[in-house]
């Protein structure tokens, strides 16, 4: 018996199908890309929040990112003795502003320097640090944090022994650069602060004859010098709270621009407690808080 061979006739598509087929596979391939766009935004940055209005943040800084660019403007920031800053630190007390510089003198010290700066912080109030250098060797991250935080470091000479300091011009040289060298250390960047407080203060005393010799010389280094006309008392006499603020005051009287003497040595402990009563009362009485960066710039 033959058989004959049939040939099958294979089954058409029918071309509605096939349309439905290639708009099904069109549909999967655009949802995987949609799927990869998002993917990547999401890990890449932060998704906005939809429930605020859209604006234009091309030119938006964020206020902390604003803290933080001026923060790392003052870290960066080294201090100039230029002929501007020469004039400004000059003609300080006559300048016609009402400003007050809080200066702390013979620190820093472990027990009362990092109270004195955690209350500045907290009054975001800039001062100016006059730091021995024996001291700032035996407390180099106080210092660092001085200059992070913002506040001018300024010399002090390194012994506060007068015999020592005041036995020549070279020793009274000799002191600040020896006191530069050890702030650089501590800091890490080749700081000069180009400002110094006699011990003692620049007039009179014993040792009044070196210190007007070593004035020009001073100078001649890029060096200058600065004072106070108020002060607490401190140091000498005022044994409370009542009587630093009292001296304050009456120091202080109807001065327009103020520079004011305190101590952050690791007995002052009474500087501390009574330092937030100075700040309300300078406040009240319309001062603005600078400190010498606002000098040697």
């Amino acid at each position: 018996m033959i058989y004959g061979l049939v040939e099958v006739e294979k089954p058409k598509m029918n071309k509605k199908k096939m349309i439905i087929a290639v708009s099904i596979a069109i549909i999967v391939i655009a949802l995987v890309c949609i799927a990869i766009f998002y993917f990547a935004k999401i890990h890449g940055q932060p998704l906005e929040n939809t429930n605020t209005v859209q604006t234009d943040t091309s030119t938006i800084v964020p206020e902390e990112t604003k803290q933080k660019q001026k923060h790392i403007a003052v870290v960066n920031f080294l201090p100039m003795y230029s002929e501007e800053a020469k004039a400004r630190l000059n003609n300080i007390y006559h300048s016609g502003e009402k400003a007050v510089y809080l200066t702390f003198d013979d620190g820093p010290s472990k027990t009362v320097t990092p109270l004195i700066l955690d209350l500045l912080k907290q009054e975001n109030i800039k001062a100016t640090f006059f730091l021995l250098g024996s001291r700032v060797e035996l407390n180099p991250s106080i210092v660092r944090r001085e200059y992070e935080e913002g506040h001018y470091i300024a010399n002090h000479g390194y012994s506060h022994v007068y015999p020592q300091i005041y036995s020549s011009i070279e020793a009274i040289l000799d002191e600040y650069n020896k006191t530069r060298q050890a702030i650089q250390n501590a800091i890490g960047l080749e700081y000069d602060g180009h400002l110094f407080r006699f011990p003692g203060g620049s007039t009179g005393g014993k040792y009044k004859k070196i210190k007007e010799e070593a004035k020009p010389i001073l100078e001649e280094n890029q060096i200058g010098y600065i004072d106070w006309n108020a002060l607490t008392n401190d140091s000498a006499g005022a044994k409370t709270k009542e009587a630093l603020l009292e001296n304050m005051i009456e120091t202080v009287g109807e001065k327009t621009t103020v520079v004011i003497l305190m101590h952050d040595a690791g007995d002052k402990i009474l500087t501390y407690e009574v330092l937030p009563e100075i700040i309300a009362y300078l406040r009240e009485k319309g001062y603005i808080f600078k400190n010498f960066y606002d000098i040697m710039e």
